[in-house]
């Protein structure tokens, strides 16, 4: 990989949620870089504190050459299904991108499928996250994006405790459901 000029790390947030968008970002880091931002504490967004997460938001921000989002939308992961989204929004994320990437490496076991985006090179990387610095890159800027998004949403749909849970099925959050019921942007989940 050292002799790759652009390397793209891809993770996605929120699949796991009942509520809202997920959101991918893709993150091209300039070379020899990885080692500064690890010791900066660039990990897994799941292993920071919101803080540390918006603090180095900025600071890949600052670093990378260039970082996207991608997202796929609640109508787009009911009909598609959870998986295909993610991957979906990963896809968007890296279309992007300028310049392209030479390969993505892809947090998970599941390549894209590249439906709307030229095949590029990719290499899975199960637990990717936590292995490789560009896709913890990625998924601290992806965490951060969608979760500013829950917040600006907690006020649309008020009751919910997006805020607070970003969309995630917290006890309070499935306790908001059964009292308010489902809003068009809870996601559902199809039986085949």
């Amino acid at each position: 990989m050292d002799d790759l000029n652009y390397l793209a790390g891809v993770d996605e947030v929120g699949r796991g949620a009942l509520f809202g968008i997920v959101v991918a970002a893709a993150v091209i880091l300039p070379p020899g870089v990885e080692p500064n931002l690890s010791r900066a504490g660039v990990r897994d967004s799941k292993t920071l504190s919101a803080k540390q997460r918006q603090q180095l938001d900025q600071v890949i921000r600052r670093i990378a050459i260039d970082c996207q989002i991608g997202i796929a939308t609640v109508a787009e992961i009911n009909q598609l299904n959870i998986l295909e989204a993610s991957l979906l929004a990963m896809e968007r994320a890296i279309a992007q991108l300028n310049p392209l990437p030479d390969l993505c490496l892809i947090d998970g076991n599941q390549p894209l499928r590249f439906r709307e985006l030229q095949p590029l090179p990719q290499q899975t990387i199960i637990g990717g996250d936590q292995q490789q610095v560009a896709i913890a890159a990625a998924s601290i800027i992806a965490k951060v994006w969608r979760d500013r998004q829950m917040q600006i949403l907690d006020h649309q749909y008020p009751g919910y405790g997006l805020a607070q849970n970003k969309g995630y099925g917290t006890l309070g959050h499935r306790q908001a459901i059964q009292t308010l019921g489902y809003s068009d942007q809870h996601r559902y989940f199809r039986v085949n």
